[in-house]
């Protein structure tokens, strides 16, 4: 499961990557992004735009806490988002973070393991979103680990998109095309880096 990623590009880089009108918003680095933080994300494939939303698919059901990762798309509970383009959408991220299983021995905490594209500096996490009355929240996919990942989450990965058909596909096509994009991203494309610690505080949206 990943709670933890990174966007620290900008509006206008987003906007000019992924073909979306940035609306004239301005963004802060987002050093680091947690569930229940804010963060942008690309809409509607029609007419892609920039937006912010709260990470963080309310709680329905038995499940008590917000949801942040999918995994089955077979579910009840998923079927109508994916099958409406509307309701899906990229979640823009830097890097992002997977802790390790066991606790490092000097310090006795668990490291955050952060991982990349090797040729492209910024990508999307694929997503899915609702609209709340608090506004609106979104949640994005995961699917089986690659060997990069693997190494340190075996679990999970987030369903990561690159700029282009993959992106434009997951806004645009039907749910069963969109569902099939719901898988590993190649290990050579990807690498472990490393990560600075973030500034004391991080900056809010404007």
């Amino acid at each position: 499961m990943c709670n933890l990623y990174r966007m620290t590009s900008n509006a206008q880089a987003i906007a000019a990557l992924f073909g979306v009108a940035s609306g004239g918003r301005n963004l802060p680095a987002f050093h680091e992004i947690y569930p229940g933080h804010e963060a942008p994300v690309l809409l509607d494939a029609s007419a892609p735009r920039l937006d912010v939303m709260r990470w963080g698919w309310p709680p329905f059901g038995q499940v008590k806490r917000p949801i942040t990762n999918v995994r089955n798309l077979a579910s009840p509970m998923w079927r109508a988002a994916i099958a409406d383009p509307a309701r899906r959408c990229l979640v823009p991220v830097t890097e992002f973070s997977e802790w390790s299983s066991e606790p490092d021995p000097v310090t006795g905490r668990k490291v955050k393991h952060w991982f990349a594209l090797r040729d492209h500096p910024l990508f999307a996490f694929a997503g899915l979103w609702r609209p709340t009355p608090e506004g609106p929240r979104f949640a994005f996919l995961t699917c089986e680990a690659n060997r990069v990942v693997g190494a340190v989450h075996p679990k999970a990965m987030p369903v990561i998109l690159r700029p282009g058909e993959e992106a434009q596909r997951w806004l645009g096509a039907d749910g069963e095309a969109a569902a099939a994009l719901q898988c590993s991203f190649p290990d050579a494309l990807m690498a472990k880096v490393t990560v600075d610690d973030p500034p004391p505080t991080q900056g809010t949206l404007l």
